[in-house]
C-alpha cells in the first residue's frame, strides 16, 4: 500500500471515529441534565411549604427562626430572633402589619420563662395579652394562632431548673388563648415523637424539626395542599 493511500484511510477512519462521538454526545440532550426543582422531591417539598404559608407570618423567639434559617420558609413569613420575649415582640407589631399576613402563629415564652422577676408568667402573659390585642385591633380579619412553648431535654432542664415550668407557662398560654379567642396548638406532641431532633443544646432542632411542625399545623387547620 503507497504511503498516499495510507495516509487517506487514517484520515477516514479518524472522520468516522470523530463523527459517532459527535453522534453520541448529541443523544444526549444537556437539558436532562439539568435538576428542576420539580425533579427533587426534597426542594420540591420545601417549595410546597413556602407555597402553602405564604400568607403566613410566624413570630417569636430564635425556635421559630429556625423556619427561615434552615429555608424552610422564606424570611418575609418569619418575623423572629433569639432573646425575643412578650415584652419585646410588642416593637415588632408595626412590622408585622406592614406584611398584612392572614394567617399569625405566636410562639413566645422560650425566653420569658428565664425573665429575672418575681412572677416571669404573670409578667409574660400580661405582655403576650397586649400584643395579641394590638395584633388583633390592627389587623382584624387575620386568624392568630397561639403556639406552646416546645419542651427542653432533661439534661437541658438539669442546666437550667426554671426550663421545669414549661408546662405551666403552657396552661397560661393555653387559658390566654381561650380568654382572647384565637386558637392554640400544644407542640409537645410531636417533640415527644421525634426527640433525635433536639439540637445539641436540648432547647432548639434540627432543620428537619421544621417540616414536621408545618405538617402539624397544615393537618391541623385543614389547608388544601399536599406537600408529601
Amino acid at each position: 500500500m503507497s504511503k498516499n493511500k495510507m495516509i487517506i484511510m487514517l484520515i477516514g477512519i479518524v472522520t468516522l471515529l470523530l463523527a459517532a462521538c459527535g453522534n453520541q454526545s448529541g443523544s444526549r440532550n444537556p437539558a436532562s441534565l439539568t435538576l428542576n426543582e420539580g425533579d427533587n422531591p426534597a426542594t420540591s417539598k420545601q417549595a410546597s411549604y413556602k407555597k402553602l404559608f405564604q400568607r403566613s407570618l410566624f413570630l417569636g423567639d430564635s425556635i421559630t427562626e429556625g423556619l427561615s434559617y434552615h429555608d424552610v420558609l422564606n424570611e418575609e413569613n418569619v418575623l423572629a430572633g433569639a432573646g425575643k420575649t412578650a415584652q419585646f415582640a410588642l416593637e415588632d407589631v408595626e412590622e408585622l402589619v406592614k406584611r398584612k399576613p392572614e394567617y399569625i402563629f405566636i410562639q413566645l415564652g422560650s425566653d420569658d420563662i428565664l425573665w429575672p422577676t418575681d412572677n416571669p408568667k404573670e409578667y409574660s402573659l400580661s405582655y403576650y395579652a397586649q400584643l395579641i390585642d394590638e395584633i388583633a385591633g390592627k389587623l382584624p380579619d387575620a386568624a392568630i394562632t397561639l403556639l406552646s412553648v416546645t419542651p427542653v431535654t432533661a439534661e437541658a432542664e438539669s442546666s437550667e431548673p426554671r426550663y421545669l415550668n414549661i408546662g405551666e407557662y403552657n396552661e397560661g398560654v393555653k387559658e390566654l388563648a381561650a380568654e382572647k379567642q384565637v386558637g392554640f396548638f400544644d407542640l409537645s406532641p410531636i417533640v415527644a415523637d421525634h426527640t433525635e431532633l433536639y439540637d445539641t443544646d436540648g432547647i432548639h432542632f434540627q432543620a428537619e424539626y421544621y417540616p414536621i411542625l408545618l405538617d402539624f399545623l397544615k393537618d391541623k387547620l385543614g389547608y388544601g395542599i399536599n406537600t408529601k
